[in-house]
């Protein structure tokens, strides 16, 4: 017997001829096809299951990536056989035991094993393929191991060190068949039967070793266990009994594991160890179109609410949209801000003084230059209140919004899509500077258009009295609801200064559900991702098919 900790050479690669023939290389397509779609899946509504969904996610890539995968990549390596249990099932003191000589570390010290050892028959070196299980452990060659297997020493399933029972949990994955070890004291505990149940939901092969079993006790324990293992649908999971042999050091006697060591030999050889990986696999794709089902479900339930989420938000649209227009049609834009500024302007620079003569305004260039140049103020104050008016019709709609979709009776999944708190702030700003520059440069084109060619006498002599610019933030704050502003307009341009009046202030009703749009539009960006697709689950389905054909 010998045994090294030299690493083997290993090889991988396609299944090899045999093994296609039992299986077939379509089976290998299919499971790498099925591994990439389940990857991309995403599930971001936070609705009832889906975090359980997320989970059998990440278990079925674990098994795909741990097991299936590099097992249908390499049929003819050996078996895996790996000895689980919980911390103090004595299951190194086992594992050592089976092969007659100390490789995995033992003893009082908890956590025991801190270093999974994968053996094998030196005579399968040339098989032993590479993969999760090799890179995840210390591979030695023992001759204790029958050919066609290779036995794995896991780490303990509850050890208290996290790396530990994550590395426990991919090894298990990774393994052909579980030789589960538990004690007398400890196999009614939770954690065997979450492990023996995880064993069953994948398809895997599993046999129990109840260990440390007073000698008194042995026909109680044993058949209350075999009843528990009926229940759990385990009939026919094999079960060995290990005596109580009181404190002791070292191996286990011969004649203890010999009943485990004879069922080994059972399995060893290349076409009985191929038996049992077959028989794994088997159960294994059996059991894919179930856990595939439940995520393609999982996936549709999300662009369910999905689809109901962007009714619901859409549905805020047309009352927050008319909610904005009728702020400014109603001529409140320009407030007690403009209208305090109007004031000062009218007793400081007399700006509403303009003679009047037939139906012209009378004002020499200077004194118009002078009231353009006062004006100045009135624009910079229209337009902050034109940017206040647009701020408050978005900040507005976002605040309904994040009741409707994160208040008492939000649809399911909404505080994903619900407006972060500080997050459109500052992109609403940048946009509202942009409208209300748009807006303002309108002004100066329809005063332009005024002035122009066939332009009257009345229009020509206000553009005089007030400069081009000075008129063009008379027509913005009439447009915002100065009457004064309308009323001065109305004195130097009679009908004229309606159309232009109503026509900015027609824009700036634009603009105002222009912003409602906006925040209505960012929260249907979140939901417009395919992950929440009506067609998300078409991938899987098509797995799903796949799979029920092979199966």
């Amino acid at each position: 017997m010998t045994s090294s900790t030299r690493a083997p050479r290993l090889r991988g690669g396609r299944p090899d001829a045999a093994a296609a023939e039992e299986l077939g290389l379509t089976v290998h397509d299919v499971a790498r096809d099925l591994r990439r779609d389940v990857a991309d899946v995403r599930l971001p509504l936070p609705i009832d299951g889906a975090d359980e969904a997320s989970a059998s996610r990440d278990r079925l890539l674990a098994q795909l990536d741990e097991h299936l995968l590099p097992r249908l990549a390499e049929l003819s390596s050996p078996a895996v056989v790996v000895v689980a249990g919980s911390t103090g099932a004595g299951k190194s003191t086992l594992y050592n035991s089976l092969l007659g000589e100390e490789v995995s570390q033992a003893g009082v010290l908890r956590p025991t094993t801190r270093e999974p050892v994968l053996a094998f028959n030196p005579a399968d070196e040339d098989v032993i393929a590479e993969g999760p299980i090799t890179e995840l452990s210390r591979v030695i060659r023992h001759d204790g191991v029958p050919r066609g297997t290779a036995l794995l020493d896991a780490p303990d399933l509850d050890s208290f060190v996290q790396e530990n029972r994550s590395i426990a949990q991919q090894l298990l994955e990774g393994a052909d068949l579980w030789l589960f070890v538990t004690t007398a004291s400890r196999y009614g505990d939770a954690l065997p039967w979450q492990a023996l149940a995880r064993a069953t939901e994948r398809g895997a092969s599993v046999a129990m070793v109840l260990n440390r079993v007073p000698q008194a006790d042995l026909t109680t324990i044993r058949g209350d266990l075999m009843t528990r293992l009926r229940s759990h649908g385990m009939t026919d999971t094999p079960l060995f009994v290990v005596p109580d042999v009181g404190p002791h050091e070292g191996l286990l006697d011969e004649a203890v594991v010999r009943q485990i060591k004879r069922w080994l030999n059972m399995l060893a050889g290349p076409d009985r160890s191929r038996a049992v990986v077959v028989r794994t696999l088997k159960g294994s794709l059996a059991a894919l179109p179930g856990w595939v089902t439940s995520l393609a479900d999982a996936v549709e339930a999300q662009a369910e609410s999905a689809t109901t989420l962007r009714r619901t938000v859409e549905a805020e649209r047309p009352a927050a949209e008319k909610l904005a227009r009728d702020a400014v049609a109603a001529g409140v834009v320009a407030g007690a801000s403009v209208e305090a500024r109007w004031r000062e302007l009218s007793g400081t620079a007399r700006i509403d003084r303009v003679k009047i003569r037939g139906d012209r305004a009378r004002s020499s260039r200077r004194a118009g230059r002078a009231r353009s140049e006062a004006l100045e103020v009135l624009r910079d104050d229209v337009e902050a209140a034109a940017q206040r008016t647009l701020t408050a019709s978005g900040a507005r709609v976002e605040e309904r919004l994040r009741a409707v979709l994160d208040g008492p009776a939000a649809p399911a999944g909404g505080r994903y899509a619900a407006p972060e708190t500080d997050g459109r702030a500052e992109a609403r700003s940048r946009a509202v500077g942009r409208a209300v520059a748009s807006w303002v440069a309108g002004s100066d084109e329809r005063v332009a258009a005024l002035l122009g060619p066939d332009a009257g006498a009345p229009a020509r002599a206000a553009a005089k009295s007030f400069g081009e610019r000075g008129l063009a933030t008379l027509l913005l704050a009439a447009a915002a609801g100065s009457d004064d502003a309308g009323r001065l307009l109305a004195r130097v341009l009679g009908d004229v200064a309606t159309a232009p009046v109503a026509s900015l202030r027609d824009d700036l009703a634009d603009r105002a559900a222009a912003m409602v749009g906006a925040e209505i539009d960012a929260v249907l960006e979140r939901l417009d991702s395919p992950d929440l697709a009506d067609d998300a689950a078409t991938a899987l389905r098509l797995r799903l098919a796949e799979l029920r054909r092979l199966t």
